[in-house]
């Protein structure tokens, strides 16, 4: 089996020793590994997070296979926390992937023991389970990353990131913030966001999506997407995990 030092020698010659220690002993939750977040998680194995949670519900199917990183023919009906799991392991067989196929919600939340994560990664689809995980992650020491819509888009150039209350042209996140402000319940504090101020119409006919039985985390519609956009909102919410932890240790 390849060592550590083997798998990282890149990263450790761009990051320094120190830095690769320290994200290897970091702890961090992923809540959501569908198009967004599955990439996300890759790319943090990828870079030498070892300790990390994955958690989703839902399972694989045939309309995941245009955008979501574990998502293949053979996989269709699998958990997916557990096909990302197996292909994470297949990139290091060190690391210390925890799964947990359930949804984040009121009723589950405590379970989680967010606080006890040095980070929390939000790519979470629906708009009162994200609204919870918000709240709750804000008030931890942990640092704490969310992603917001990444549907109807098709430019990467026009993909940013931004403070929550800073983040424009968003549906998700005004959507968000009109909840907040209307429960007068707001974040405790700020947070980075990766977004998109681009919105784009679907052009297909809503009647030719196949029905796959597959969960839609209480999404009120379905939207198009595309692999290049959930899989660079991934990868930036990665970025600024690493930056993160990386920027502490030159400090």
């Amino acid at each position: 089996m390849l060592t550590e030092n083997e798998i990282f020698q890149r990263t450790r010659l761009l990051v320094g020793d120190e830095s690769m220690r320290s994200i290897a002993e970091k702890r961090v939750i992923l809540f959501g590994v569908g198009g967004v977040g599955s990439w996300c998680a890759e790319s943090l194995v990828r870079s030498g997070i070892k300790k990390l949670t994955l958690v989703d519900s839902d399972k694989v199917c045939v309309s995941n296979l245009n955008r979501q990183l574990m998502a293949t023919v053979s996989s269709i009906g699998e958990p997916k926390v557990k096909v990302l799991r197996e292909r994470l392991l297949q990139i290091n067989p060190h690391a210390e992937i925890e799964i947990r196929e359930e949804i984040f919600t009121v009723e589950t939340a405590e379970s989680f023991c967010i606080q006890n994560y040095d980070c929390i990664i939000d790519a979470i689809d629906s708009l009162q389970d994200k609204a919870l995980l918000i709240l709750m992650a804000s008030k931890t020491k942990a640092a704490f990353f969310s992603s917001m819509g990444a549907a109807l888009k098709m430019d990467p150039t026009k993909i940013h990131v931004a403070e929550f209350w800073k983040v424009q042209g968003c549906p998700l996140a005004r959507a968000l913030r009109t909840k907040f402000r209307k429960n007068h319940t707001l974040p405790a504090r700020k947070f980075l966001c990766v977004y998109s101020e681009e919105l784009l119409q679907n052009q297909g006919e809503e009647n030719a999506i196949i029905p796959d039985g597959s969960m839609t985390f209480h999404k009120v519609k379905t939207n198009g997407t595309m692999a290049h956009i959930t899989a660079i909102f991934g990868f930036t919410l990665a970025g600024l995990v690493l930056q993160n932890f990386t920027t502490k240790n030159k400090k």
